[in-house]
């Protein structure tokens, strides 16, 4: 007979409310982890599903992720034309906050190097890719609208055509995918104000220098739409993203573009550190944080639960102390009872978060080692947490019966 198991039937409303408070408790622990989890996923996410070789970005600079980057679109070109560049594709990459039914709306904007990338390699649940260059964009479930739903950003109307998902931005926001040239119309619109101010002061600074006097067509010239004006040009991009030809080195490659004055060029592991070491550290340091004061918090708990329980079991220690049981009968009692109650407590945190996880705001991604490494965690805070009540047992005298 298992001593251990037969208090548990004698008391089970009792253990089951412990277990489900240790449970809670193991749930946030679990939580944490997947916690942490989600943000590394989230963070790298795209760098994995943009798939590219190297990323050259501005000079100096970490990346469109990190900080601030903007390369000319001409470099694409420019760098198809280096040996072992099998494709070269332009990259914009931004947030985007409005108002929509009276509440904030959220999502970061990418461009597609449409015709070239029309969204086939994003993992669409309905829809299709982009059929046209302009006003048609693809966006992630989370974001709520539907298939054929129009939205208007800055003077434009675009229509969704296709629906993502999972796919998210290193800081949770939904993601929308518009050909390069819409993203750069939502990124760089401005209002028709300020436009008209813009190309007057255009005309006020050619005006002010001896050509403008010399040549007064080049004061109407001025006053154009910049893109009508020669010495102005495109918009810049984010970054350019490389596709390696096979049997090409990588880190060769990598070389000879970054000893260019203009750009700097990181691998996509290069890029994932970024990423990992800037934005998503301080996170991940402060996760792992609570999570040790939880773990510690746990230990306490536990251990405070099977103290008040061996108290509870002190008339019945001593009844077996007096018939002769040996010592280690009582320590398996209590430390038998510690490893089932943790083990339940193990069980009720994962189920609990299977069913409360998703409907957090953000991804929380618990993994199969998450699950190991809970059990392990368990495992160590039922042993010890054991160790208090097991030298209250021992201490218990077996004359308590007589008195």
């Amino acid at each position: 007979m298992n001593l251990a198991v037969e208090d548990i039937r004698h008391n089970v409303g009792r253990f089951a409310l412990t277990a489900t408070g240790i449970g809670l408790l193991l749930m946030l622990v679990l939580g944490m982890g997947g916690i942490y989890g989600g943000l590394v996923h989230e963070a790298t996410l795209l760098i994995d599903r943009l798939d590219a070789d190297l990323w050259v970005v501005q000079h100096a600079t970490r990346g469109p992720f990190a900080e601030i980057s903007r390369v000319p679109a001409s470099l694409a070109p420019r760098l198809e034309a280096v040996p072992g560049v099998a494709s070269a594709r332009r990259f914009v990459f931004h947030t985007v906050q409005r108002e929509r039914a009276g509440a904030p709306w959220r999502f970061s904007v990418m461009g597609l190097d449409w015709p070239g990338d029309r969204g086939e390699a994003l993992p669409l649940i309905a829809g299709r890719p982009l059929a046209q260059a302009r006003f048609e964009f693809i966006a992630d479930r989370a974001l709520g609208l539907p298939l054929g739903e129009q939205v208007r950003l800055g003077k434009d109307t675009y229509t969704v055509v296709g629906l993502t998902r999972g796919m998210t931005s290193s800081s949770g926001d939904p993601m929308t995918f518009f050909s390069l040239r819409d993203a750069q119309a939502v990124q760089f619109d401005l209002p028709g104000e300020a436009l008209r101010l813009e190309r007057a002061a255009r005309q006020a600074r050619t005006a002010a220098v001896d050509l403008g006097r010399q040549q007064p067509a080049l004061l109407e010239r001025a006053g154009r739409p910049a893109a009508a004006i020669p010495v102005l040009g495109p918009p810049t991009v984010s970054a350019v993203l490389i596709t390696v030809a096979p049997g090409t080195d990588v880190a060769a490659l990598a070389k000879t573009i970054g000893g260019w004055p203009d750009v700097s060029v990181y691998t996509r592991g290069e890029q994932r550190d970024l990423l990992l070491l800037g934005n998503v550290d301080r996170a991940r340091r402060q996760l792992g944080l609570f999570r040790a004061i939880l773990v510690f918090v746990s230990a306490i708990i536990m251990a405070l639960i099977i103290y008040t329980l061996t108290l509870d079991k002190a008339h019945d220690i001593a009844m077996l102390k007096l018939i002769g049981a040996r010592n280690r009968v009582i320590v398996g009692l209590i430390l038998q009872q510690a490893l089932v109650l943790g083990a339940v407590g193990s069980g009720i945190a994962s189920v609990l978060g299977q069913w409360i996880f998703p409907v957090f705001p953000r991804l929380v991604l618990v993994t199969g080692t998450d699950r190991v490494l809970l059990a392990g965690i368990v495992l160590v805070i039922s042993v010890a947490a054991s160790g208090l009540g097991i030298w209250k047992a021992l201490r218990i005298q077996p004359n308590i019966v007589l008195a």
